[in-house]
């Protein structure tokens, strides 16, 4: 396997505040992750042509991290080869059933993600 070094480190919080689903928080912590870069270096700064040459790496945190689909998580990184794991953490709080949102639910469910865009090492 090809070496790498991190390019990028990026945080997010996403948040379902109706419907407990873990997948959704999930997801959205993500994209806000990825919403905060721009990635120019990549092709400005190193000349990366196809940037499905990076390597994305997500991590997000859920309290219930087998309920989280990785497949969904993973499509939120427009490029790169990427890998998406689920690990314990984020939070529940007391939050509000609203009926016309989704039934039998009451807490607001909050998960962060790391996402890690690396690149591969250049040759000297």
């Amino acid at each position: 396997m090809m070496n790498s070094k991190r390019f990028i480190v990026e945080i997010g919080t996403g948040i379902d505040l109706h419907g407990e689903d873990f997948t959704k928080a999930a997801c959205r912590a993500v994209k806000d992750a990825i919403s905060k870069s721009c990635l120019c270096g990549l092709v400005e700064i190193l000349g990366i042509e196809d940037l499905n040459a990076v390597s994305v790496d997500i991590v997000v945190a859920s309290p219930k991290p087998e309920d989280v689909d990785l497949l969904q998580v993973e499509k939120m990184a427009p490029i790169g080869k990427k890998t998406v794991s689920s690990v314990n953490g984020g939070m529940r709080v007391a939050g509000l059933c609203v009926p016309n949102f989704a039934t039998d639910c009451d807490q607001i469910v909050v998960a962060n993600a790391a996402v890690t865009v690396s690149i591969p090492e250049l040759k000297s």
